[in-house]
């Protein structure tokens, strides 16, 4: 039976549309930085995304994706086993050399390097949308997060005075738990969200002993929820040395934030500030929010 002649040219048509549209669609893309994850989510822009590092966890569609491994300690050899076609790394991210090889074997790296701090977020927020080609979706997010961090501010300034003393506890499983000095992560959520750090004498995260627990006389103690988990839960953070003997400890005052949303400072961080500062000063804790007061 001779075949129709017109059905060369139609399968040829078929083939020409299929390659338009493979073509056309997104480009098979490894996100490295959970702040990044969280902006391409928030711009909706996840479509060719087929992995992360370990820090990416939010969305959940994020976190079930492979990861290649820690954003500080990447290979070349776990990433380019996704085959992808671009990476968008967070300015942590590295080694250099590491995103070099990359470059190198022809992957698009596009460099983020906007780095984690509240001020910087409006500008990573462009810089990610400047290079996904949604710049108009990007400056609608961005008038979202000023509008949320300018809310907090008028917030700031009306809260009671003098601000509540915070300590802030960062811990990983099988770790002695730090405290927040000068210049940490720590120290400037607790100041976006109307507290004092109750340890500005030394700087980056320090193990404390007793007396010093006791001579800074925290208020409230923070820390994230991974974190109380690698201590064994709330009732064995009481039992560090000292602190039972502060304010914190005597009225059993923690407050227990999402990791990244808190301290990732992506889109979810004005939002965790807010449910940080509504716990510092006891308002009524939103069903869902990112930070709250645990009873212990």
């Amino acid at each position: 039976m001779r075949l129709p002649s017109w059905l060369p040219w139609l399968a040829s048509l078929a083939l020409l549309i299929w390659h338009m549209q493979a073509s056309a669609s997104p480009p098979r893309t490894v996100v490295i930085g959970s702040d990044m994850a969280e902006i391409l989510a928030a711009l909706d822009a996840l479509e060719g995304v087929v992995g992360r590092d370990d820090t990416s966890q939010y969305p959940e569609s994020v976190a079930a994706l492979p990861s290649v491994g820690y954003l500080r300690q990447l290979a070349a050899e776990g990433i380019l086993s996704l085959a992808p076609e671009r990476l968008i790394v967070a300015a942590a991210a590295g080694p250099r050399e590491v995103l070099a090889q990359l470059e190198a074997v022809g992957v698009e790296v596009v460099r983020i390097e906007q780095g984690a701090s509240l001020a910087s977020l409006p500008d990573k927020i462009r810089a990610v949308a400047h290079a996904l080609d949604r710049t108009a979706e990007g400056e609608v997010l961005v008038a979202d997060i000023e509008a949320d961090l300018a809310r907090l501010a008028e917030l700031r300034e009306a809260a009671p005075k003098p601000a509540p003393r915070a300590m802030f506890l960062l811990s990983h499983s099988g770790m002695t738990p730090m405290a927040a000095g000068r210049n940490t992560a720590g120290q400037a959520v607790i100041e976006a969200a109307g507290g004092r750090n109750a340890f500005p004498g030394f700087n980056g995260y320090k193990a404390v002993g007793a007396e010093a627990l006791v001579d800074v006389a925290p208020e409230v103690a923070i820390a994230t929820r991974s974190g109380l988990e690698g201590i064994g839960g709330a009732a064995r953070l009481w039992q560090l040395p000292g602190l039972a003997m502060t304010q914190a400890g005597r009225e059993r005052r923690l407050i227990v934030c999402d990791d990244q949303a808190l301290l990732g400072f992506g889109p979810r961080t004005p939002a965790a500030l807010m449910a940080l500062y509504e716990a510092l000063y006891g308002e009524q804790e939103r069903a869902g929010a990112a930070c709250g007061e645990v009873t212990s």
